[in-house]
């Protein structure tokens, strides 16, 4: 039985995929929910030229404010205790997966909801998947929601 559900959401149809069904588990298992949201700024943002960085960072971080406010406006339409969080990733050494797995084993999650956009071959080793590395490095369990296969 779960105590803790933790969900990352990042605004695409996926993670809000991965929000509905972390509500499902919650309530199923009359759990408390953490959605979590991770501002990340590379440090190339900072190198490159012709746009200031400042307003860039305060742009995703407004986008993480919309974004958890919403998922903090279902869980409590839908009965769900629990909160929101958003943290940043702060070092070359962090990276999203890394920030989700600290947000994990600090609140001690017991099991953490994904969205995974499935990809495979060549754009999967461009991108990365956040929810690849995640896997690799947490010790929590894992619900992987995917999106739906295109028609």
């Amino acid at each position: 039985m779960y105590k803790k559900i933790m969900v990352a959401i990042d605004g695409s149809d996926t993670s809000k995929l991965a929000l509905d069904a972390a509500l499902e588990l919650a309530r199923i298992h009359k759990a408390q929910l953490r959605a979590v949201y991770v501002l990340d700024t590379p440090l190339f943002f900072y190198a490159a030229g012709y746009y200031d960085p400042i307003l860039l960072k305060n742009s995703m971080a407004e986008e993480g404010r919309l974004v958890l406010g919403e998922a903090a406006e279902l869980m409590q339409a839908k009965g769900i205790g629990g909160d929101i969080q958003s943290v940043e990733v702060g070092t070359v050494a962090n990276d999203i997966a890394h920030c989700l797995q600290h947000a994990a084993d600090a609140w001690e999650a017991d099991i953490v909801v994904l969205g995974t956009h499935g990809r495979r071959g060549f754009q999967r080793m461009l991108l990365g998947s956040v929810a690849e590395r995640f896997i690799r490095v947490t010790t929590k369990s894992v619900l992987l929601v995917r999106e739906p296969a295109a028609a």
